[in-house]
């Protein structure tokens, strides 16, 4: 099966992105536009290289990230096809369209459990926590010259004074290069605004969003801290469900037309707490569903950098959504999570109402940690330390899932996690989850329930087990005492 016409696709040699993830974008573009139907046929590779005048390999790189992300598929002798799966997308369905139940709040219990056992100096304990890196990591020496530079500079010149809210301009400038090169958004400087942290991001967001009584949509599965922030702004918490595919957009379908929709909070990259990565048909049909319905898709992208089967999937702020979607950033999983950085990007109005929130809670960020960081990104020294602790965080996944299948597989079940820090662990049925847990912690093993994660604070025979933070004997020490208290 041929194309009638040709796929005019652009190059930009200049902007710093790959070529091949270039091409990538592109092609999710006129997808999305629906300018390529599902089942549409795509060029043969040949065909598309010698149209771009780049090498064959490129276009098969480009395909491959394609494929791998659920955009195309591939038939044998017939060729490469957009995916069947993905929803038809047409200006006819995009109608404008515009009106519960409650959770119990779980944030209490989650921090109690993240927190309040906070091990003592020199403890034996093993704490498989939701996902934080390891600071060991870090590289003090570069980290303290770099604070170094940003508190000598602006105490010298008298300028360790009161700034912009929306966070120091260096540290701006070198997000947006960030973002625009390496997750294919388009953004300036005016579309970020720097938090403390993705949580505060997250409740800058909630702030400006949502009025008391407004709905908006959680999986049923989700981080607590976010949906509280929600809450707390007077929001009506409603739930949708999830599968090995992300969110189910059915079901979320079927909530918009029962009550008006303000906004949806997703995870879709590594869903908080399963792991599992959206499918591109949802994510698109996710989309659409925000222009047909008018709401917002606030996209926490909390831990980007860490995605181990192929090259991370492109964020739906890459997207041409129309201002549809606030996205939530992070360095504290590339850092530590002490250092509490974090960014917001979205429209100039959004981040303006973002700044004018700041003023009220904070006045600004802290200016010395924003503009060291800004140093350690410009210089390159972020994506070195990303480099350097992806392969370690990639062997100690491997570890784990290695010491789950031979010393717990009687016990569990898992799907290997694509990316992020944390395994999603399925007990079997007749393990009693709050007594494992209450036995584990007198072992010396602290593991998240799944009930933390529960919007409705239900019984989930799961826990979520971070890796990121143990290295592989502390790894196989948690794991064998876990295996004790199971058998017992």
């Amino acid at each position: 099966m041929l194309r009638s016409w040709d796929l005019n696709l652009r190059i930009v040699k200049s902007s710093g992105l790959a070529v091949y993830l270039q091409i990538a974008q592109q092609v999710i573009d006129e997808i999305q536009r629906g300018r390529l139907s599902p089942s549409a046929a795509m060029p043969g590779t040949r065909e598309l290289a010698e149209s771009l005048q780049v090498n064959r390999k490129t276009i098969v790189l480009a395909y491959d990230e394609l494929i791998a992300q659920g955009w195309l598929t591939t038939e044998y002798r017939r060729g490469t096809f957009v995916s069947a799966m993905l929803p038809r997308f047409t200006q006819a369905s995009i109608a404008k369209a515009r009106t519960t139940e409650f959770a119990t709040p779980v944030l209490e219990k989650y921090s109690l459990s993240i927190d309040a056992n906070e091990p003592a100096p020199h403890s034996n304990i093993i704490d498989f926590n939701d996902g934080i890196p390891d600071t060991r990591l870090i590289p003090f020496e570069t980290l303290a010259k770099a604070f170094r530079h940003a508190l000598i500079a602006p105490v010298r010149t008298n300028k360790l004074g009161y700034g912009d809210p929306k966070g120091m301009l260096n540290l701006r400038l070198a997000i947006a290069a960030m973002l625009n090169m390496e997750r294919g958004l388009n953004v300036e400087i005016d579309n970020i605004c720097i938090a403390r942290g993705s949580q505060m991001g997250i409740f800058l967001a909630a702030r400006v969003l949502t009025k008391p009584n407004d709905y908006v949509v959680v999986e049923n599965l989700s981080y607590p801290p976010a949906r509280e922030a929600f809450r707390s702004c007077g929001a009506n918490i409603l739930t949708v469900g999830l599968d090995d595919h992300g969110i189910k957009v059915n079901e979320l379908e079927a909530l918009c037309k029962k009550h008006r929709i303000r906004a949806i909070y997703v995870t879709p990259h590594h869903q908080f707490p399963t792991t599992v990565t959206m499918a591109a048909e949802r994510r698109l049909k996710l989309l659409m569903l925000a222009e047909q319905y008018d709401f917002t898709i606030v996209e926490d992208d909390y831990d980007h950098e860490f995605h181990f089967s192929h090259h991370p999937v492109f964020p739906l702020a890459s997207t041409n959504h129309n201002e549809r979607v606030v996205y939530v950033g992070s360095l504290s999983k590339v850092l530590a999570p002490g250092l509490r950085m974090g960014y917001l990007v979205a429209s100039k109005g959004f981040i303006d109402q973002c700044a004018a929130e700041v003023m009220l809670i904070d006045r600004q960020g802290n200016s010395v940690t924003e503009s060291a960081v800004a140093e350690l990104l410009v210089s390159g020294e972020i994506k070195r330390h990303i480099r350097r602790t992806f392969k370690v965080y990639n062997e100690r996944r491997n570890v784990l899932m290695d010491l789950i299948r031979h010393e717990l597989g009687d016990f569990v079940s898992f799907d290997a996690p694509n990316g992020g820090l944390a395994i999603w662990l399925r007990l079997n049925a007749n393990i009693n989850i709050e007594a494992l847990v209450d036995k584990a912690l007198q072992a010396q093993v602290r593991i998240l329930p799944g009930s933390l994660f529960s919007a409705e604070n239900i019984n989930i025979n799961a826990i979520r087990l971070g890796f990121g933070s143990l290295n592989a004997a502390e790894l196989a020490t948690g794991i064998q005492r876990l295996k004790q208290e199971l058998k017992h």
